[in-house]
């Protein structure tokens, strides 16, 4: 039975009840607002393209849909109802068998159960657990909506130029703003209009960080962990593309390392360094150059740039306070797995409202703060299988057309394994884990085909898909 028909049958019926229960121009504005949830159900890639600008621009503009959420995860949930009502009317293949890497999340996600149950019963506190779990598992559902939308070389490529739009944009509404009054006063006024919510926390929060860059990410650590894992696409893309899909992966790569200095997020600024380094070491070519560059552009805005003096100035001072959290942190840790060995669960984020615990800027300690050992340790497991699906299993490695976005995906994720050592937003951050699991199914897939197609890549990828 066509999808078409009942779709129609639906938007009728609501719209006449609708001209007769309200004015003229609220009307309007729903049958908008409807119109675009049947062309997303019509067209669930439209759905996930949208996503990807929506989640790399304005990832927390907000929508209630019964309740308080973002238009990110309400569109990751749209597409997902999109999915299932094209299986129901027969309009979508078959989805492939699920890879390996694919089954170890399945378990995980359903290993989270535990966790929650336990957070809801141990954790005294106000929060809606159910909605935050249930939240975090679509963001996670991202990695399956690959394999059934992204299923050709084209439609990656969509999704690539949608990723770098929405972050293209970001960049330039937060870089001029914060240059213009070096303040995120301005840019929180705007977001404001965008829609996101509670402005005068946001504003309190950042508040304190005046000499360092915000964006649509909020806090300026987020929105360099962003940096790191969406630039090292960018440039692999935009150094094998032609035309203007060069000019946008360049202008990104460009505008985001620039980016990533202002915020002064010295763990992603770190973590891409060393993974540059391990480029270098697999002979990419112009991988020194780049490091060579990227130096000394550091080094220029270094000398005439004093938030990021005093940045770097605090690494060796002894009163830097964001180091002496840390250190806080970890000492406090133990206490933290003591008191919850199966974890804090949904609930609520660390620290325990009502405890004397401390939060953790680690992301594999924060899964053992929300789900416990065990949690880390499957999530541990999953990123083994990825690697060894996906990971180059060659001494030496060269960028093409082919294996751009195999490699782009790769170098970020990468990048941002690595900064979770400094800090946990890639765990349980709505909105960003939801690309991070995006773009490693992308990866995933990717290196599937590559393997597939032996003669035609430069780059023989994992063992075990």
């Amino acid at each position: 039975m066509p999808l078409a028909f009942p779709l129609a049958l639906i938007t009728s019926i609501t719209f006449g009840v609708l001209a007769w229960l309200l004015p003229a121009p609220k009307v309007l504005a729903v049958m908008i607002g409807i119109a675009a949830i049947v062309t997303v159900i019509r067209k669930p890639l439209w759905g996930l393209l949208l996503f990807a600008v929506i989640a790399t621009f304005l990832p927390y503009t907000t929508v209630n849909v019964g309740i308080r959420t973002t238009v990110s995860e309400a569109l990751i949930m749209l597409v997902w109802a999109s999915v299932m009502a094209q299986h129901l009317f027969g309009q979508m293949h078959r989805a492939p068998k699920l890879l390996h890497t694919e089954r170890m999340v399945v378990a995980f996600m359903l290993f989270t159960a535990l966790p929650f149950v336990v957070g809801q019963i141990v954790i005294d506190a106000a929060g809606n657990g159910p909605v935050n779990w249930v939240r975090w598992l679509f963001n996670l559902s991202t990695l399956f909506l690959v394999p059934r939308l992204l299923d050709t070389q084209e439609k990656r490529e969509q999704l690539v130029i949608g990723l770098l739009l929405g972050t293209l944009f970001l960049l330039l509404l937060a870089i001029p703003v914060y240059l213009k009054d070096s303040t995120p006063a301005t840019l929180t006024d705007i977001l404001g209009k965008l829609g996101y919510g509670s402005i005068d926390q946001l504003s309190e929060g950042l508040a304190g960080l005046s000499s360092r860059m915000a964006s649509g990410w909020t806090h300026p650590n987020i929105t360099g962990g962003a940096m790191a894992l969406l630039v090292p696409l960018a440039a692999c893309f935009g150094l094998t593309r032609k035309g203007w899909p060069r000019a946008l992966g360049i202008a990104v790569t460009l505008l985001g390392m620039f980016g990533l200095l202002l915020t002064g997020s010295r763990g992603a600024l770190v973590s891409l360094v060393l993974v540059l380094m391990w480029l270098a070491r697999k002979r990419l070519p112009y991988t020194g150059r780049a490091l060579m560059v990227g130096l000394v552009g550091a080094a220029l805005l270094l000398m005439f740039y004093p938030p990021l003096q005093d940045r770097v100035l605090d690494l060796f001072s002894s009163n830097d306070a964001s180091t002496s959290v840390r250190f806080d942190e970890y000492s406090n840790f133990p206490r933290a797995m003591a008191m919850y060995p199966l974890g804090i669960g949904f609930k609520v984020d660390p620290p325990v409202p009502g405890t004397t615990l401390w939060g953790i800027s680690n992301l594999y300690l924060n899964y053992i703060y929300k789900v416990g050992v065990i949690g880390l340790v499957m999530f541990l497991l999953v990123v083994r299988s990825w690697w060894r699906a996906s990971g180059p299993t060659t001494k030496t490695l060269v960028l093409t057309h082919d294996n751009a976005i195999w490699l782009g995906t790769l170098v970020g994720l990468l990048a941002a394994l690595v900064s979770g050592l400094f800090d946990h937003y890639f765990s349980f951050t709505m909105v960003l884990v939801a690309l991070f699991w995006l773009l490693l199914g992308l990866n995933l897939h990717e290196a599937q085909r590559l393997r597939a197609a032996p003669a035609t890549t430069s780059v023989p990828v994992g063992s075990r898909l």
